[in-house]
């Protein structure tokens, strides 16, 4: 007869998972059981995998990799993390999704004549004018058709609009995002998708560890005891490093008649290198304020922006 065991203590046990779909709940679930998880990416399983990949291969992979004294492990992301994950990758799906009915209207209308003016903005001013002129030679199908793209269109921006009022509402009444907004270049948008990736901060040891998961710090090529900094990395979250570096251009545009220490330092930064390098290290200085911001719960200083590294 089997006799049973009632666990009556938190498991000491380490359960051991790579970062694939789906991991973050079960980690979340494991570790309201009272297991200490740990997940890993699986481009750091990879060289570990011996022969062809099944379930046992994998599980071994993962052991041998969770056995290296230098791994790098993803931080178990919160509930409120993943929504509003999921909100900006909604978000940006969407913008993708337009701009392609906007190609697609373009190319159409071009198609029949007519040349649609540089801008979406002003291609929603265009598309009632083509459907009203009656002389611009469209036949009655092609305005039909018309129509159903300039309302698919219309409903891409609505639902846009009602993706972003409520990542701006969230972002206005979390405080983490608050004080992320005080930081140049950074809107709602960028500080509330920052507040998602940072959590409390501690999964990153420095700033610099989050400005490299994010693709803004240089990649090396040394040898020979010779250290070579390149360009940089363009790795990890594409989606948040392109809204830093559109938030640090838009700093970039306005420095002239700014007399602050930021300032100062962008201007001489630019006086040096090329524009582009200057707005990457400008992304990467906010990104590193940020995570600095986040970490210690501190307000942000404008005083020691410059001197952050």
């Amino acid at each position: 007869m089997a006799s049973g065991y009632r666990q009556t203590r938190p498991c000491r046990c380490r359960d051991r998972h790579g970062a694939c779909a789906s991991a973050h709940h079960w980690a979340r679930e494991l570790q309201a059981r009272g297991y200490h998880v740990t997940l890993i990416a699986a481009q750091f399983v990879k060289p570990y995998v011996k022969s062809h990949k099944n379930d046992r291969v994998d599980a071994e992979a993962i052991c041998e990799a969770m056995g290296r004294p230098n791994m790098r492990f993803v931080a178990v992301k919160t509930v409120a993390q993943q929504d509003v994950q999921a909100a900006h990758r909604i978000r940006e799906e969407l913008v993708h999704q337009r701009t392609a009915k906007a190609n697609q209207i373009r190319g159409l209308i071009g198609e029949n004549g007519l040349v649609a003016p540089v801008g979406i903005g002003q291609l929603r001013t265009a598309l009632p004018r083509w459907l009203e002129d009656a002389g611009n030679g469209l036949t009655d199908t092609f305005r039909v058709l018309l129509a159903g793209l300039a309302e698919d269109l219309r409903h891409l921006d609505d639902r846009i609009a009602t993706v972003t009022a409520g990542i701006e509402k969230q972002a206005k009444a979390n405080p983490v995002t608050k004080h992320l907004m005080s930081l140049r270049g950074v809107g709602p948008l960028t500080a509330s998708a920052l507040a998602g990736a940072l959590g409390d901060g501690q999964a990153f040891r420095c700033g610099r560890d989050f400005a490299a998961s994010l693709g803004l710090t240089p990649r090396q090529h040394s040898t020979g005891g010779r250290d070579h900094l390149l360009g940089i990395s363009k790795r990890g979250d594409s989606y948040l490093r392109k809204l830093l570096v559109h938030g640090a251009r838009a700093v970039f545009r306005h420095v002239e008649h700014q007399e602050d220490g930021l300032s100062h330092w962008i201007r001489q930064l630019a006086e040096r290198k090329h524009g582009n390098v200057a707005v990457a290290a400008l992304a990467n200085k906010t990104a590193r304020i940020a995570w600095a911001i986040t970490r210690h719960e501190a307000a942000y200083d404008p005083a020691l922006a410059a001197h952050a590294a």
